[in-house]
């Protein structure tokens, strides 16, 4: 009896001391694969740290198992250790781990972002339009400027630099040269997309339809919205895309009237659009390591391979939609006819940044989107809250880094009856030009931005549902990396050096 009693404590002392040893082992394990990520990134201050980490974590362990091998967890004093480190660990995991409440704003979509009026974006404002597209001495340039005397001026200063990115690959110099032949390749296929037979191509008529048969069938696809959905969404991401989302298209995301131009259909300039009901919007994940280099010409690469892809799915999702019998319009790098970053936070593939990027939980803000809107019912996503507009309210390093000083510091305040960071495009448009090229430093120094290795999707899984953890590891964040991180090298294949 004394035996089985013996052997009854023995089990009591032992398994909590196993679960203890198994946690610090799991901590250490972390710890180990953060250390061999941040080697294989070449991140050498978080190399440095994740080192340092890592061997803290393993002696700990190691501690922990030489002072059970000589029994101090059996003393009074080793009994008070024990339950004060399981207190601790107990309170940290309740703290980290469970899930705090949601952000109302984020579950609404924009909606939640609408504080006051909201009148539509006039495309003709914007700053590609304006330098990119008016002519001096055309009709359009006077009718624009007569309008809005106050960004003529502006406007002439930032034209004499050259194109949107002004002398492209200006920061690498002829060093950068190649990258930059490789960003015009790119360039050439959202170009061939851009004619309006390409991005809004007509409706076919059911091959399959028979008027004389009286069924009363439809001279296009029937399909109830959860086949269409599907075959859609499997179909944008079989094309390509890394994430897919449906919305119903909310008219003050929709531009106004159309001030892009290309391949002379100036007929087009100034014509108001008309919103379609259902918008079907992707995003194509930009790899971490050419969005690692920017201001570099390896990220401007990067962005117009995603542009170049994008616009090829877009292409095709229209063509297929408009074959269906349905009106289709592709949105791309050479024609938008809406806002992309509103639609996707209402399709539910992410949340509006401080940057004014889209952050999305799988690829943080390293991605860009396209969409086609389209009459062809579906069944719309829900808006999802990730913790993004908690987390950047106690970040910013966005707009610590940014070089033009362009991201805000502060609150988020209204604009145009939205409330939100508001970036400051004409000093961030400045900036291109004087680099040549679309910089990304915010993109590349966001904690979001990370390449999902083992540890980082851990991380990103508790920043999104606990308000607790965004405060740690965004302070862990510039321990590991820096509050300003430096740009990378880039692949050999990109090298600008």
């Amino acid at each position: 009896m004394r035996c089985v009693n013996f052997s009854w404590r023995l089990v009591r002392w032992v398994w909590p001391l196993a679960l203890g040893a198994l946690g610090l082992a799991a901590q250490a394990f972390i710890g180990l694969t953060f250390f061999i990520s941040s080697i294989a990134e070449k991140e050498r201050r978080a190399t440095v740290f994740g080192g340092i980490q890592f061997a803290g974590m393993l002696g700990l362990l190691i501690i922990f198992l030489i002072l059970w091998g000589k029994g101090f967890f059996f003393t009074s004093t080793g009994l008070v250790v024990l339950v004060l480190g399981y207190a601790l660990a107990c309170f940290s995991g309740f703290l980290f781990l469970h899930r705090t409440p949601s952000n109302p704003h984020a579950l609404k979509g924009t909606l939640g972002l609408v504080q006051g009026e909201v009148k539509r974006f006039d495309e003709r404002d914007q700053v590609f339009a304006r330098n990119r597209a008016l002519r001096p001495g055309s009709p359009e340039y006077k009718t624009y400027y007569q309008e809005h005397p106050e960004h003529e001026e502006y406007d002439k200063k930032r034209r004499a630099m050259g194109g949107p990115l002004g002398s492209i690959g200006s920061v690498d110099g002829e060093k950068g040269a190649v990258n930059v032949e490789a960003t015009l390749a790119c360039v050439a296929i959202p170009q061939s997309f851009s004619t309006p037979d390409k991005f809004k191509p007509k409706p076919m008529p059911n091959p399959m339809y028979r008027p004389e048969s009286g069924d009363g069938g439809e001279n296009r696809y029937s399909l109830s919205p959860e086949e269409a959905t599907e075959r859609i969404k499997g179909y944008t991401l079989k094309l390509g895309a890394d994430l897919v989302g449906i919305t119903k298209v909310n008219p003050l995301w929709v531009y106004s009237h159309k001030g892009e131009i290309f391949n002379e259909n100036w007929e087009d300039w100034g014509k108001e659009i008309q919103p379609d009901p259902y918008a079907v919007v992707f995003a194509t994940e930009m790899e971490f390591d050419m969005v690692g280099t920017g201001p570099h010409t390896p990220t401007a690469l990067e962005s117009m391979r995603n542009y170049a892809k994008g616009a090829f799915i877009a292409t095709q999702l229209a063509r297929f939609i408009a074959n269906l019998g349905y009106s289709a319009t592709a949105n791309h790098l050479r024609h938008y006819e809406a806002l992309m970053v509103p639609l996707a936070v209402d399709a539910g593939l992410g949340e509006l940044s401080r940057m004014g990027y889209l952050i999305t939980k799988e690829f943080g803000p390293r991605v860009r989107l396209g969409a086609v809107t389209t009459d062809l019912p579906l069944v719309p996503d829900k808006p999802i809250d990730i913790g993004v507009e908690d987390f950047c309210a106690i970040c910013r390093k966005c707009a610590d880094c940014c070089p033009s000083a362009s991201i805000p510091e502060g609150e988020q305040t209204v604009h145009n009856g939205i409330l939100r960071w508001k970036l400051n495009e004409e000093t961030c448009f400045e900036y291109w030009g004087k680099v040549g090229t679309d910089c990304n430093v915010c993109m590349r120094v966001c904690p979001w931005s990370h390449a999902r290795t083992f540890p980082h999707k851990v991380i990103v899984e508790l920043i999104s549902r606990n308000r607790y953890a965004r405060r740690l590891f965004s302070y862990m964040d510039d321990i590991f990396y820096g509050r300003r991180p430096k740009a990378k090298p880039a692949p050999r294949w990109a090298y600008y050096h």
